[in-house]
């Protein structure tokens, strides 16, 4: 049926792996268990990295892809979810949509997501340090009060202790951000408050974005039964993955926590 010798068959069914079939193998496996590894989340970039950033393995960014999609492995993607906040401004915008710094401390950007349990809702505020995109600052709590922000600023400044005047921290014009608790907190820790226009998520887009990645690599991923299950889940996201082992594009793929060491003045 083939059109082939018997002879030609045999020497073909008992031919050895070609070195090149040995190494796709050798590679789909490694693919695998940094895409394991990375809970699912990365995709064609970031294994890439992984494998030549992390594992010194000289392969290109096709084969990556190739290899991926012959195993059925694809990253997480997602789109940013967007809420409107009152019409409330005490600060004037200092930011203006330009976050990048070339140095830390420089701009803090920070926000409140929230997300369902069995039990209720859990809140999670952040402060991000927009220079090497490192979670700085954070606190979890079943309601979304004003001690919630407070606290997450209160834990940035004592984990980096920032220079009176130099440190702007920017948030939209939520009714937490806006709370003399909060602002008063900020200023008498030397901080410069800052806040973006009512209802645009462009004037807060870092922090809006780290949302939209926590939303779908951890949060929309699977049923939380308890808030002390996704709080936990949670903080090992922030502290463990996102700040020490996460591959950022924006950072030529290496973590906030390395960054800042590469960066250290």
């Amino acid at each position: 049926m083939l059109g082939v010798s018997a002879s030609g068959y045999y020497e073909w069914r008992n031919r050895p792996p070609s070195p090149r079939s040995l190494r796709h193998a050798w590679l789909t496996e490694l693919i695998l268990r940094v895409h394991v590894e990375s809970r699912g989340i990365y995709g064609i970039r970031r294994v890439h990295a992984e494998l030549t950033l992390g594992h010194g393995i000289s392969v290109g960014r096709e084969a990556v892809g190739r290899l991926m999609r012959r195993a059925g492995l694809q990253g997480i993607t997602g789109r940013p979810r967007y809420r409107r906040v009152p019409n409330v401004a005490t600060a004037e915008d200092r930011v203006r949509r330009q976050f990048d710094r070339d140095g830390r401390d420089q701009l803090w950007v920070t926000d409140i997501t929230e997300h369902r349990t069995r039990e209720g809702k859990v809140y999670c505020a952040v402060v991000l340090d927009t220079f090497s995109r490192r979670v700085v600052g954070w606190s979890i709590d079943s309601q979304p009060a004003a001690s919630l922000v407070t606290n997450a600023l209160g834990m940035a400044i004592e984990q980096r202790d920032p220079q009176d005047g130099t440190t702007v921290i920017h948030s939209d014009q939520g009714t937490q951000f806006t709370s003399w608790a909060f602002t008063q907190r900020a200023v008498d820790s030397g901080l410069l408050p800052s806040m973006g226009s009512v209802g645009n998520c462009y004037d807060n887009a870092m922090i809006e974005s780290f949302w939209s990645r926590m939303q779908v690599e951890l949060l929309d991923r699977q049923r939380w039964k308890t808030r002390v299950e996704l709080a936990n889940a949670i903080f090992e996201y922030l502290e463990i993955f996102h700040n020490r082992r996460r591959r950022h594009s924006s950072l030529g793929m290496i973590s906030p926590v390395e960054y800042e060491l590469q960066n250290a003045s």
